[in-house]
């Protein structure tokens, strides 16, 4: 077979026959690379059985192609799932593992991806679920030692160095597990194609292979894979199309705790997060996360405020803290940490303008406690309160919620899921909540107040008399 050079897009998988400096289908500058592919034969091919007999060892010949019929003859059965034992995980797959299906994690090194994944290796063999663990990156000697600090039976997990996919599939035809866990998608390669490891096709095909796989055989398939520097998945963003559900490890290495959200699931609610505790002896499940991201809260401070934000289906209680302070050095500074900067500047232009609160020669700093992405626009309020507390250095009440949208006219806007919202809030202990007018709810939850607000006037009024 003779090999031609094609150009791939790092971020959408587009290919092109020439280099370009801004792919044609997504617009991303600098995302094209070169790859050297194998041109194949005219014709097609028989499809045929990859499955090993379990006496012989060798292939079978061409299997029965499926017919296409009404969805109202499908025979469905009930949903099953696998429990991993790791109740936070659980939560974000939907329920548990589904036979089957192809995983993903992602996360920056030394997050937590194969601690986790060899936790849950140890506790389905645990629960009499075949398991099989390949690693591309570390020796048998090296994942022993990690399993000998962790708990349950992480010493008996079926363990394979191997980065050939070939003889990947042919262990895995043999032993037939029912969880297969590469690590990583970024080591694995095929030699039907040429290139190194980690490219963009080796790594759509290969994860292209473990799906096929996954779905003949019913075996569930995590892949871990490496991040950029912007925090994405590396290798192209078809690999994200092709698999079931999407994990990331939100946060730093440095932090004791660690976030991991589902960004796609087709089995479960996407956005759904869990949150684990980084031990000595692995992750460990918060059960309740607003209580460990309120843990260092220390109250009579300026510039911190409170915000129930809700995380998928999960209401969840974050600090935010602001800090301003007159400008040293030319232009004023914006900095943000979990919070989008553009964001926060439209809330800074609308305190200047609808509330009056001068933040043009101030250096202005929000952070998101505890590594937390705040995304949803509800935590609005909070970071105005925030702000304006800082620059008056008045400390806001202890006891007291913020949640509402601001809009350009320095309204205050209706979110969603107030009840729920409200709810978490009463049973962390707090009294007051401040909400917008119009999404007061008759009847609040026992031992908290809420209090209704039109404007960001409003606001600083009721707050700063």
């Amino acid at each position: 077979m003779a090999t031609k050079t094609l150009f791939f897009c790092t971020d959408c998988g587009n290919e092109s026959i020439r280099w370009a400096g801004q792919c044609s289908a997504c617009g991303a500058w600098n995302t094209l690379v070169e790859e050297p592919v194998r041109k194949t034969t005219k014709g097609r091919t028989p499809r045929r059985d990859t499955r090993r007999s379990p006496s012989r060892g060798a292939r079978t010949g061409p299997i029965e192609r499926p017919t296409a019929k009404p969805l109202h003859e499908v025979i469905g059965g009930e949903e099953t799932r696998w429990k991993t034992g790791l109740d936070e995980l659980d939560f974000v797959l939907g329920g548990g593992i589904v036979p089957g299906s192809l995983i993903l994690i992602g996360g920056e090194p030394g997050i937590g991806k194969s601690t986790i994944l060899l936790q849950v290796a140890a506790r389905l063999e645990g629960m009499d679920h075949s398991t099989l663990y390949i690693s591309g990156e570390e020796s048998a000697a090296q994942v022993r030692l990690r399993a000998d600090r962790l708990e349950g039976k992480a010493s008996d997990v079926v363990f394979l160095g191997e980065t050939e996919l070939e003889a990947i599939l042919d262990e895995a035809h043999d032993l037939r597990p029912e969880v297969l866990i590469i690590d990583s998608i970024q080591t694995v390669y095929t030699p039907d194609l040429e290139g190194a490891p980690g490219n963009v096709s080796q790594v759509r095909e290969c994860a292209a292979q473990l799906q096929r796989y996954a779905k003949e055989e019913g075996t569930a398939v995590f892949l871990v894979g490496h991040v950029t520097k912007g925090g994405t998945v590396a290798g192209p963003k078809t690999l994200e199309h092709i698999v079931d559900t999407v994990l990331y490890f939100e946060g730093t290495g440095d932090l004791d705790h660690r976030v991991l959200r589902a960004t796609k699931n087709r089995f479960g609610r996407a956005d759904e997060i869990g949150v684990f505790q980084m031990t000595g002896r692995g992750l460990i499940p918060v059960a309740n996360p607003s209580e460990l991201f309120l843990g260092e809260r220390a109250e009579g401070t300026s510039g911190t405020a409170v915000v129930a934000t809700i995380e998928g289906s999960r209401p969840l209680l974050v600090e935010v803290q602001a800090l301003s302070a007159r400008a040293s050095y030319g232009a004023p500074q914006r900095v943000t940490t979990g919070f989008d900067r553009q964001r926060l500047a439209l809330l800074l232009a609308v305190l200047e303008k609808r509330a009056g609160i001068a933040f043009g020669e101030l250096d202005v700093f929000l952070n998101i406690v505890g590594g937390v992405k705040l995304v949803e626009t509800a935590g609005d309020l909070a970071i105005a309160a925030a702000l304006a507390s800082s620059v008056f250095d008045r400390d806001l009440p202890g006891d007291a919620i913020f949640i509402g949208e601001i809009g350009l006219g320095g309204e205050v806007r209706a979110v969603g899921q107030v009840e729920r919202r409200l709810a978490e809030a009463a049973r962390m202990g707090f009294r007051r909540a401040y909400l917008p007018a119009r999404a007061v709810p008759p009847k609040a939850p026992r031992g908290l107040s809420v209090i209704g607000i039109r404007d960001i006037a409003e606001l600083m009024e009721q707050l700063f008399r």
